[in-house]
């Protein structure tokens, strides 16, 4: 199998590769931009010293006479003084005057072919090929007194020793390259090895994998979550956290954006409160949404790096509690039912122990006379089998605690209309039966009976729920379906009359409350059916209907 090498083994391969042939492309360029002006000084300098012989009074005066051994012993002074490779001096016919490497050239033609432009008065530089190899050469005219050309000086530098100093050039810059080379070696193998820690010795596709899958499950959680660095800038929210907050920009654009863009500034995210620790199910108010909200603070090698803040609507958590409350009523209804259950086989039991069973036989067909008539009326007026036992269990109930539940010959329940669920409907009519035997227990004296009005018709559907007990007041009607709100002195605060508000606003549906006659209230529900209803199975037409 092929052996995989790490990515920061890689990318220190990669630094070095790359800076070693950069330094080699920087090294060949400066080598050719120095030799350039290499030549280019020593051009210059050439010309400079050609101008200057060729200006020497008694130079001019021994070139015009052309004695050799005047010109030799000046020249042999200047030629001792100058880092020239040879001077030349020649007269107007290109002949050697002098050689300060060959002397024995003296009277010779002067090599080279580029004498014509310098008798003609010009200063020149050249390379050419001469006695002793190539140079760099310049040439100046001698001008005597009478503006005549009358000999040439030639000042020239062999390409071999141009070549011997731009060795030496690149040999410090050779070894410098080295120095930089080693400086950047030291450098690619720290960068690469602080990488790979600050990576947690990832390769950059699991990285890329994991980025991928921590974003998949951000935005998969139900709550809005919102990662901040600690000069409180976004770094991260889900979709979750810009619907609760109607936020309609994309999470791109908010990223280093400041918090205060998405929430308005609160307490919950002052800086002093958010250092002094994590805090967890906090009730606030972000924006114009009551959410609880968490923050804990992310940490990194004992460095803050900022904080996540987590929250849901406190509706979802009330709406849950309503529900569990809920389902805790049906519990205790069953309960009650069973109670009752054991009490009547208790006495059945008794009766048959004394072997009383004339009386047995009464009693067996006294309750169960009573007990079938409020099945049989119940089941045949509401289609729906688990509303059928929650309104058993409140008349069970309520006649445990000495109140009658009264049905409505009218009752008639055929079907449930679209936008209200089975357990919605059984919560509002739990809470209102509940508030109902509440509130005529509060009630001092006899316990009236609770008249129960349900129907469903083809436009309407109306429930009607009206006691006699400790009433409310008139003033109280608009308040009592608040969260919170409550005239119990134990239980569920608020929370009954607040679900039934929620689940009949959602419907589209209205709540009245009224004063009853003599006291006492009515809770009139209506909720209109709209679209398609599924119809329920047959009822029964021959049974009677049941008011007790």
């Amino acid at each position: 199998m092929r052996a995989r090498i790490s990515f920061h083994i890689k990318l220190f391969m990669s630094l070095i590769v790359f800076f070693s042939l950069l330094l080699t492309l920087i090294g060949i360029y400066y080598y050719y931009d120095l030799d350039k002006q290499l030549y280019a000084e020593i051009g210059a300098r050439a010309r400079v010293q050609a101008r200057e012989i060729a200006m020497i009074p008694s130079l001019i005066d021994a070139v015009k006479t052309k004695d050799t051994a005047a010109i030799a012993a000046l020249m042999d002074k200047l030629t001792q003084r100058s880092d020239a490779s040879y001077i030349v001096i020649g007269d107007q016919l290109g002949l050697h005057l002098y050689h300060s490497r060959y002397p024995e050239q003296v009277g010779k033609s002067m090599i080279g072919g580029d004498n014509s432009e310098v008798l003609a008065g010009k200063t020149i530089i050249s390379v050419r090929k001469g006695g002793l190899g190539i140079s760099l050469r310049s040439k100046a005219p001698i001008i005597d007194r009478q503006d005549n050309v009358i000999g040439i000086v030639s000042i020239g530098y062999l390409k071999t020793h141009i070549d011997n100093l731009s060795a030496g050039k690149l040999f410090n810059i050779l070894a410098v390259a080295l120095l930089l080379l080693l400086a950047l070696f030291i450098f690619s193998w720290w960068f690469s090895n602080t990488m790979k820690k600050q990576m947690f010795s990832l390769e950059p596709r699991e990285i890329g994998l994991l980025v991928r899958q921590q974003k998949a499950l951000l935005e998969s959680i139900f709550e809005g979550v919102i990662a901040i660095d600690k000069t409180s800038r976004i770094a991260e929210i889900n979709h979750a956290a810009k619907s609760l907050l109607s936020v309609n920009v994309s999470s791109r654009e908010l990223r280093g954006t400041p918090l205060s863009t998405v929430i308005k500034p609160i307490v919950f995210l002052e800086e002093r409160i958010m250092l002094a620790g994590d805090t967890h199910d906090e009730i606030c108010l972000f924006n114009d949404l009551t959410v609880i909200a968490s923050r804990v603070r992310i940490m990194l090698e004992d460095k803050l790096q900022g904080w996540v803040i987590s929250f849901r609507d406190l509706k979802d958590i009330d709406s849950l509690s309503m529900q569990l409350s809920q389902v805790k009523r049906y519990a205790d209804s069953l309960r009650i039912l069973r109670h009752e259950q054991l009490n009547w086989t208790a006495a059945l039991a008794g009766l048959l122990h004394m072997k009383r069973y004339d009386e047995a036989i009464r009693y067996i067909e006294a309750q169960s006379e009573s007990a079938q008539e409020i099945l049989d009326f119940v089941s045949a007026r509401f289609c729906s089998p688990t509303l059928c036992g929650l309104l058993l269990g409140k008349y069970a109930g309520a006649r445990e605690k000495g109140v009658q539940l009264l049905f409505d010959p009218a009752c008639n329940l055929t079907r449930l209309p679209p936008r209200l669920r089975e357990t919605e409907l059984m919560s509002v009519i739990g809470n209102i039966l509940d508030n109902a035997i509440e509130a005529t227990l509060q009630r001092e004296g006899e316990h009236y009976p609770i008249e129960v009005y349900i129907v469903g018709g083809d436009r309407e559907w109306v429930i009607e729920i009206a006691d006699q007990g400790a009433g409310i007041a008139e003033d109280s009607y608009e308040q009592i379906f608040k969260l919170g709100v409550t005239t119990k002195n134990h239980g569920d605060h608020g929370l009954g009359l607040h679900l039934v508000a929620s689940y009949v606003q959602q419907a589209g549906g209205a709540i009245e409350v009224s004063a009853n006659q003599p006291y006492g209230t009515v809770f009139s529900v209506f909720i209109p059916v709209t679209g398609h209803a599924t119809t329920a199975g047959p009822i029964t037409p021959d049974e009677p209907d049941y008011a007790t």
